[in-house]
């Protein structure tokens, strides 16, 4: 190992140790690297911004980001909330069915697993310790699992990242999503069957036939709004850059004129939090580039790359190192830096193995995923204890349930890569 990389890697683990956020760790490692080795840094950033520019699907990114905001602000939750209670709510433990439904609709609307938890999450929780006898730490623990499937069912803000690093197709990435989100919600609900038998929790009251209607009329506005951003990416009429715009559009005509749920101070707060949210992801990319171009420039990923093919692994094994691997490291980093730290120097490997890019994609998002409610450093977790006052002992007591029928989930699509490309073949997209 050189110096420079030393100086890196002991920038970073002291910035870690401090608690200082993970994008202003990854800036001072990586300056730090360019100064130890004698590089001009000023040079190199220009250089980093400059393709940074010209990464038009970027602009999907902080566009997605909006969308999901002014879907919060819009009461879509209490809305989507009733009509999945109608339809999931008598099944045993009906809240938490509830709540893994209304997260399935949600996320095909945000594609934030954050936004999934402060928004569609703290209405479920509400409704699961008020209404349905869930503990705190029982509630807060579902409604993190169900907060996952935002950054699996397509729009994707994770997916989009993937798609700037690896190269794969946006489009073959959204599809890909769909069979492994419904997969992962069923074993959410799976579970809930089984603690709900095992903890007496009731059933959801159910409403009058007469009121059917209205309470799904209420949701059938925002339901228009994956139909066409997934429709018009697939078909063609739209970019997905396109796509994020639009749905940002109509989600602030949903709240703002057609509900009149968000005001001009509403408004105001919208944006100021996705501008927020948006130069996050943004210095996280940068950031990302200055430490992917020190490990290329030591030769870390090269060197990777030949002992995955001196180990003589074959693909399957591949996938089953990395993956445990990102398990494990999932405990102690965050999944942001494993998808934009990790996986660049993994792709030559990826490549060489001949493993589908989009396949290798969506079970590696998986496994991040799983990793944001992983006690003990699960950044979902932090949020929701945080925003419901729950302790984290109580949360990390129910989580680690959750984490099993994920896990399985995880490994099956790994050994059927079939799963996974399935809707993207169909779709003739791949």
């Amino acid at each position: 190992m050189s110096l420079s990389l030393a100086v890196l890697l002991g920038v970073f683990v002291v910035a870690a140790l401090l608690r200082l956020p993970v994008v202003l760790s990854m800036f001072a490692a990586g300056i730090a690297y360019l100064w130890a080795s004698g590089q001009d840094v000023g040079l190199l950033v220009d250089q980093t911004l400059n393709s940074l520019f010209t990464m038009s699907v970027m602009l999907a990114v902080p566009l997605f980001i909006l969308t999901a905001n002014l879907m919060n602000a819009a009461t879509i939750s209490d809305r989507l909330w009733s009509a999945a209670n109608l339809l999931v709510g008598r099944l045993p433990g009906g809240h938490g069915h509830v709540t893994v439904l209304m997260n399935l609709v949600m996320s095909s609307m945000t594609g934030s697993a954050v936004s999934d938890a402060a928004g569609a999450g703290m209405v479920a929780i509400r409704q699961m310790r008020s209404q349905g006898g869930y503990p705190g730490g029982l509630a807060v623990a579902v409604a993190s699992a169900a907060s996952l499937l935002g950054p699996m069912i397509p729009p994707s803000i994770p997916m989009v990242l993937y798609a700037l690093i690896s190269g794969a197709s946006i489009g073959s990435l959204f599809l890909a999503g769909i069979v492994p989100g419904l997969l992962m919600a069923a074993s959410i609900s799976a579970l809930i069957l089984l603690i709900a038998k095992r903890r007496g929790l009731p059933r959801a009251e159910s409403l009058p036939w007469r009121e059917w209607p209205g309470v799904l009329g209420a949701t059938a506005i925002p339901l228009t709004l994956p139909l066409v951003l997934l429709g018009g990416i697939w078909s063609g009429v739209f970019t997905p850059t396109e796509a994020a715009a639009f749905a940002a559009l109509w989600a602030l005509l949903i709240g703002g004129v057609i509900y009149r749920t968000i005001g001009w101070r509403a408004l105001r707060e919208v944006f100021r939090e996705s501008s927020r949210q948006s130069a996050v992801v943004m210095m996280l990319l940068v950031s990302s580039f200055l430490i992917n171009y020190a490990i290329t420039n030591e030769g870390v990923a090269d060197g990777l790359a030949r002992w995955f093919a001196q180990a003589g692994l074959s693909p399957l094994g591949f996938m089953l190192l990395v993956n445990l691997l990102f398990l494990v490291l999932g405990t102690v980093l965050d999944a942001s830096v494993m998808l934009m730290v990790f996986v660049p120097v993994l792709l030559p490997t990826v490549r060489a193995l001949g493993i589908d890019l989009t396949y290798f994609g969506v079970v590696v998002i998986l496994n991040f995923m799983i990793a944001i409610i992983t006690p003990p450093y699960g950044l979902i977790l932090f949020v929701l204890s945080t925003l419901t006052r729950v302790p984290m002992r109580e949360i990390n007591r129910e989580i680690w349930t959750f984490c099993v029928p994920l896990t399985v989930v995880l490994l099956v699509l790994i050994v059927f890569p079939g799963i996974t490309l399935f809707v993207p073949r169909l779709f003739g997209m791949h």
